[in-house]
């Protein structure tokens, strides 16, 4: 089993490594998803339980086969996945209405009834960041989502939104 460590203040312990499921529904070529449910069965039977996702990838896709293939573990897995970045022109969209749709749509394509992290993929300019986070905060206290996570964002986007509600994970592009 791999080493688990706190994830901030929160009550989650993630494996120290964690699967980033994106290149299993399109980005870098043709996928399988035959190939993509036993990757995530060998992360799993290695010790991972931290898993991430996205509604953009694979426009659904993504968010589904993921879903499914840890719907037997659920309890035992962290879950994560982000919302606001749109494919085609319509770019991003943090609007605190969108926010509670894609929420929803997130959580039937993912076969569940919470979000264990919960990111805004990107701010959306013309929203303020600070109405975007209060309707992630609104999904926290309606017990659909558990914590909150912000993806390449400024340090001082950053101190706004944890104005509003607790930030417990920053993503940020490593490599």
């Amino acid at each position: 089993m791999l080493e688990r460590q706190q994830l901030g203040d929160s009550e989650l312990f993630t494996s120290v490594i964690g699967l980033g499921c994106m290149g299993m529904s399109e980005w870098y070529g043709p996928t399988d998803d035959v190939k993509s449910q036993a990757t995530i069965q060998a992360a799993l039977d290695a010790g991972l339980n931290f898993f991430d996702t996205a509604d953009v990838y694979g426009n659904g896709h993504n968010e589904t086969l993921v879903g499914m293939a840890l719907k037997h573990v659920r309890q035992a897995v962290i879950l994560a996945t982000k919302f606001g970045f749109l494919p085609g022109e319509s770019g991003l969209n943090g609007r605190p209405e969108y926010v509670k749709q894609a929420c929803d749509a997130s959580l039937e394509r993912l076969g569940t009834d919470y979000i264990d992290l919960y990111y805004l993929h990107r701010i959306d300019p013309d929203v303020p960041l600070q109405d975007t986070v209060g309707a992630m905060a609104d999904l926290v206290s309606a017990g659909k989502v558990r914590y909150l996570g912000l993806s390449e964002v400024s340090a001082a986007s950053l101190r706004q939104a944890n104005a509003v509600h607790p930030i417990t994970a920053l993503q940020t592009e490593y490599s």
